[in-house]
Order: C-alpha cells, then sequence, then structure tokens
C-alpha cells in the first residue's frame, strides 16, 4: 500500500536511502564493485544521494518523523 500513500512511499524511499548510505558507509567494496548492475546499481546510487545530500535527507527523516508523531505543539498534523 505504500505506492497509493504518498507519505508512505516517501518514507520507504527515505529508509531505502539512509539504509544505502549506512550499509555503504561499512562495507564500500561491496557496492562499489557491484554499482554497473542493476538492482545493486540503484543501491549504489541511493547511497550516494544520502552522501551527498546529507542535510536535507536528514531534515527529511527528521519531518516525517514528526508528522508520523503526530506533530509538535502547537503545530498538529493532519
Amino acid at each position: 500500500t505504500a505506492i497509493f500513500n504518498f507519505q508512505s512511499l516517501l518514507l520507504v524511499i527515505l529508509l531505502m536511502i539512509c539504509t544505502s548510505t549506512y550499509i555503504h558507509f561499512h562495507f564500500p567494496g561491496i557496492m562499489d564493485r557491484n554499482k554497473d548492475h542493476m538492482i545493486t546499481g540503484f543501491f549504489w546510487k541511493c547511497a550516494r544521494v544520502g552522501e551527498r545530500l546529507s542535510p536535507y535527507v536528514a531534515l527529511c527523516c527528521l519531518l516525517m518523523a514528526v508528522s508520523r508523531s503526530g506533530g509538535v505543539d502547537g503545530f498538529p498534523v493532519h
């Protein structure tokens, strides 16, 4: 159902970027060696996005966490 709900789709994309970045940080050889393959290449690209745009990804993760928790005092999320 993440395909039909935009917020869930964004959550899946953010988790994919964060997980790929984490794995690439700890095991760079695995992703760098297989970056030309279709599936592992996609995760390598997600890791690059996470590395290069990390402040924006972190901000999006923070905003997603706030919106999923129900909002901050004075800023309810519907």
